[in-house]
């Protein structure tokens, strides 16, 4: 009896729990508004889904919806998602009991005696009740890895939207660069022949004629550059809607504006920013499935109790199992308890902790990195509309430039070094123009990015905790 209860007392010790409450790690100050922002954050913040469609390009918006529906990264979250709604079935059913059926038909022989059959057929069931909570906390893992999931799938379709979209204007670019560099080109090519004439006519000496040709070729020598961006670009927006590369070479041929957003954005506060963000939502439901793994670990060191049993038939023969066969019945309950293991079982709970806190500077990491990409994208967007208008008043100048250059030249009032001065200057403007409209237009992308892209939680998500701020 002392021998018993000695070992009562170890196992009950042994069964204090080593999964404390999550303690107050660091928390992330976020702030009330927008540094960077022009104007200050509202409540009712413009809505950001289908943000793509405030560019107002109806081939862009069908490329997103294409992407949205075939690239392959979104297929694979869609089923990491599903693999992780199994896998939470999977946890739910240890809670309910198990039933199993079986049947069986055994011949024996004795020596060299006559032969005998027996035929068996019975039901079993079992059942773990959870007294200590580890089926329990196994499911709410299995949950909070499930909803981990679905943000998972939103952050990989929020950030396809923004590739498509980032792609298309860097073909519009690519494709307005060449149109400038042409006309530049045709127009070098004029002032070209004009100095030839002047030369056969020894107006000019052959200097002025090497420097048109090298200004001309090195023009000329831009055009392969911009007709490869534009064809890598068609073949990266093709991948990303799951097709061959080739496959919108035809649909793409035809140059088009380069992408603008209206600047009506109105911006919401960052911890409501930050509940938008899929990336952030699921770093902070892997801090929730850590924290349940924990409480599983420790319940996994405490006794667990089974209860078990059986209902069968047996008989002789086949026929008799349904007619006067013997019935066989059996109830089993047990308990199992842990008394020694080396520590294997505390060892579990600590890297279960560890992985907790793991999980946790995940999510602080996740969070500053949504505050510092909405920043980044206001004052890229305010640096580039300022810059967008002074390049604008730059080649307007530039082109007045050019032309006078090409009036006086005509009537020899200047020599060619200005001609060719200011050719330069107008194609280095031109192109720094279209230039800046494309990283205008980038910046609303990353922007809408970086505000979360329109995703919301799903309805399963939103009705467990429709309030819920963020954990920093």
């Amino acid at each position: 009896m002392l021998i018993v209860l000695s070992c009562l007392t170890l196992i009950l010790s042994s069964c204090t729990s080593l999964a404390p409450q999550r303690a107050a790690s660091d928390q992330v100050e976020i702030p009330a508004a927008w540094s960077a922002a022009d104007v200050s954050a509202q409540a009712s913040a413009t809505s950001l889904a289908q943000w793509w469609s405030r560019f107002d390009d109806p081939l862009l918006t069908c490329l997103v919806a294409e992407a949205l529906q075939a690239n392959t990264s979104v297929k694979t979250a869609q089923a990491a998602l599903r693999q992780a709604r199994a896998q939470r079935d999977v946890a739910a059913a240890g809670l309910r009991p198990t039933l199993d059926g079986s049947a069986s038909a055994q011949r024996g022989r004795v020596g060299g005696g006559s032969s005998s059959n027996t035929f068996k057929a019975g039901l079993d069931a079992s059942w773990e009740p959870d007294i200590f909570g580890a089926n329990r906390s196994a499911l709410d893992a299995g949950n909070a890895t499930l909803r981990a999931s679905a943000a998972s799938l939103g952050d990989v379709r929020v950030s396809i939207a923004a590739e498509v979209a980032l792609g298309y204007i860097g073909l519009r670019a690519a494709q307005a660069r060449l149109a400038i560099a042409e006309a530049n080109l045709a127009s070098q090519l004029d002032t070209q022949e004009i100095t030839q004439w002047r030369l056969q006519a020894g107006l000019v000496s052959s200097l002025e004629a090497e420097q048109s040709r090298s200004a001309t070729e090195q023009t000329r020598a831009q055009l392969p550059v911009l007709q490869t961006s534009i064809e890598q670009s068609r073949h990266a927006l093709a991948v990303l809607t799951g097709q061959p590369p080739a496959a919108l070479a035809t649909l793409l041929a035809a140059a088009g504006p380069v992408p603008q957003a209206a600047d009506n954005l109105v911006l919401s506060f960052p911890a409501e920013t930050l509940r938008q963000r899929p990336d952030v939502r699921a770093a902070e439901h892997r801090v929730d499935a850590a924290l349940a793994k924990v409480a599983e670990a420790d319940a996994a060191r405490k006794p667990s109790f089974r209860l078990g049993g059986s209902l069968g038939l047996s008989a002789l023969t086949l026929g008799a199992l349904t007619d006067g066969a013997s019935v066989v019945s059996s109830l089993l309950a047990g308990v199992s308890l842990p008394i020694f293991d080396g520590g294997a079982a505390r060892a579990q709970v600590r890297a279960q902790q560890a992985a907790l806190e793991q999980a946790d500077t995940a999510y602080q990491a996740t969070v500053l990195t949504a505050l510092k990409d909405v920043e980044n994208a206001l004052v890229a967007l305010r640096g580039d509309r300022e810059r967008l208008l002074r390049l604008n008043l730059a080649a307007e100048s530039a082109g007045n430039a050019a032309r006078l250059a090409r009036q006086q030249y005509d009537s020899g009032l200047v020599d060619f070094q200005v001609v060719l001065e200011t050719q330069r200057n107008q194609l280095s403007t031109q192109d720094s123009v279209a230039s800046a409209q494309a990283d205008l237009g980038a910046d609303h992308v990353r922007l809408y990015k970086a505000l979360g892209g329109g995703w919301q939680p799903d309805g399963q998500d939103a009705a467990n905790d429709p309030n819920r701020t963020p954990r920093s």
